[in-house]
């Protein structure tokens, strides 16, 4: 019961940081290594969207959901 919620988390939590919060990160300020905010928050879930599915990957497998 605990992964199916990890799951769901993990399947959710890229659309809705990248879809339904960008209202809300839209802005210039801060400033983040040297990009807006806005940018910077695109960047990063670029780059965890694939850690993300990693993890799905990684919980399917050890429920035996792969073969």
């Amino acid at each position: 019961m605990m992964k199916k919620g990890i799951l769901t988390i993990l399947v959710l939590l890229p659309f809705v940081a990248q879809l339904a919060l960008l209202p809300f990160v839209n802005k210039i300020g801060p400033i983040v290594f040297g990009l807006p905010f806005f940018h910077f928050w695109l960047f990063l879930w670029i780059v965890l969207t694939p850690l993300c599915t990693y993890g799905i990957y990684q919980l399917q497998k050890s429920k035996g959901g792969l073969e």
